[in-house]
């Protein structure tokens, strides 16, 4: 009968929240313990639940099973495939509350709302410089270990980070 109401009887004595089966009460314990009980045999990593560690397997497999049908580009995960289908559409359902600037993505939008609140998480640990993205902190690094990986197809300069025109 309980199975029947999802009624939420299982509560975690840690934090008071609570699920509607033990099975769901265990993993959300594992966010407190830090337990990661499924480890990948190819490269150690530990992942809180089986079906991550199914999904972190495809990395090792090379398995796309998620396929664009516009433009035949694949993907390990659906949320994937969903976010880069965004790429053919204008969709840009994460919306900052701030400005009301669109983005396709949760990622997206979080790295852009560090324009309004002026956090940079990225330190360079040579200059000390703080950055928004981790991506920036790479470029920039390029500026102190004369890094220049892209070359220009027409010209053949170098450059240490590819610029849009």
């Amino acid at each position: 009968m309980m199975g029947h109401k999802k009624e939420k009887c299982y509560e975690c004595d840690v934090c008071g929240k609570a699920w509607e089966s033990p099975s769901d009460l265990e993993i959300h314990r594992r966010g407190h313990t830090g337990e990661c009980p499924f480890d990948c045999s190819e490269c150690g990593k530990s992942f809180k639940m089986a079906n991550v560690l199914k999904t972190h397997r495809q990395v090792h497999t090379g398995e796309m099973p998620y396929g664009c049908s516009t433009c035949s580009k694949s993907f390990a995960q659906l949320s994937g495939l969903r976010n880069h289908q965004r790429v053919h559409s204008s969709e840009r359902p994460f919306t900052c509350s701030d400005c009301d600037k669109g983005f396709k993505s949760s990622p997206e939008l979080k790295q852009h709302r560090r324009v309004h609140t002026g956090e940079r998480p990225y330190t360079c640990s040579q200059c000390g410089k703080g950055l928004t993205s981790s991506n920036n902190l790479i470029n920039h690094q390029r500026t102190h270990n004369g890094e220049r990986p892209y070359t220009c197809a027409q010209c053949g300069k170098v450059f240490g980070e590819i610029i849009a025109i």
